[in-house]
């Protein structure tokens, strides 16, 4: 969910750093990484997420970020050994100093034509200066 389109040129630019900074992984899913119901496991699906989200919202600032929060994470279908999921990561708000990032794993048969959505989370970053102290996330340039 993008921020509010408005008139506001800062808006314009926001938005358009915004669609920049989509990130977007695929994953293979090994027996190595599954659990005893041969699904994929649910931290490595957290660990994924996380990192994609860190892709997009470094793309977005370019400034050092740390992980604050996660929100909620929904595991609405079980992602199975022998498939493939792809996770993507999209800015849904920028504060002061921090940020939102929106995160979706879709899974995906290798072998037919069909895709899921399967997790969704949203996690927040915070810039952080040399002396990791919380600093502006975006300043128009």
């Amino acid at each position: 969910m993008p921020l509010t389109q408005t008139s506001d040129p800062r808006s314009d630019a926001i938005n358009k750093r915004i669609k920049h900074s989509e990130a977007r992984v695929i994953k293979a899913i090994f027996p190595s990484i599954t659990n005893h119901h041969n699904t994929l496991f649910g931290g490595e699906a957290l660990a994924w997420m996380d990192e994609t989200a860190f892709i997009a919202a470094t793309r977005f600032c370019r400034k050092p970020l740390v992980t604050v929060s996660s929100d909620r994470i929904d595991f609405k279908k079980a992602i199975p050994a022998g498939s493939l999921a792809e996770i993507i990561a999209n800015v849904i708000h920028v504060g002061n100093t921090s940020l939102k990032v929106e995160v979706n794993i879709f899974v995906e048969d290798m072998y037919k034509d069909h895709r899921e959505h399967a997790i969704r989370g949203v996690f927040t970053f915070v810039a952080v200066d040399d002396n990791r102290q919380p600093t502006k996330v975006w300043t128009q340039e």
